[in-house]
């Protein structure tokens, strides 16, 4: 299951998961790992009653892949694309709680014990402006927002004690 994005409605059509209440009666319906979700940070960031990093913590058995983006907030409720690491998602936070679920999962023995992700969305950068893109998939802004993760992965690994898995 993926979050409704945006998650209000549009076009007059309601949402149907976009909040934790959501996420806990969907993962209700059939009590078994396998009815798993994925952890889209933006589209649950996008609406200010949601605390992202929470959610993950509550659902993190569940969480099959990880959408690691992250959006601003306007006072008037709507929201843009941001950095990965400045917006309404605390990113660092919501990286350790991923971090931890996978800690857990191995002293579980689960074979799924990493959560795939991916730095979604991106600002165009340098050469994204010239070439042929999705619009919020470019190249080389997205390989910023990897790079922003994959830093704050070492940083907490490093903090924790653990070797990093990026260098010394």
């Amino acid at each position: 299951m993926h979050p409704d994005d945006p998650p209000r409605p549009l076009f007059g059509l309601p949402r149907i998961f976009s909040k934790q209440e959501d996420f806990e009666y969907l993962t209700a319906l059939h009590d078994d790992l396998a009815n798993g979700i994925t952890l889209c940070a933006g589209s649950l960031g996008a609406s200010p009653h949601n605390n992202v990093p929470e959610i993950a913590e509550k659902f993190a058995k569940r969480i099959h892949f990880a959408h690691l983006r992250n959006v601003q907030i306007e006072e008037d409720g709507s929201f843009q694309e941001s950095e990965h690491l400045d917006g309404a998602v605390r990113m660092p936070l919501l990286v350790w709680v991923l971090l931890q679920e996978e800690k857990n999962r191995q002293a579980d023995d689960r074979a799924d014990f990493n959560i795939p992700f991916r730095p979604d969305h991106g600002h165009e950068l340098l050469s994204d402006a010239e070439m042929e893109t999705h619009p919020g998939y470019p190249l080389v802004g997205r390989l910023r927002g990897l790079a922003e993760i994959r830093g704050v992965i070492d940083g907490l690994n490093y903090a924790s004690g653990e070797r990093s898995q990026f260098g010394a």
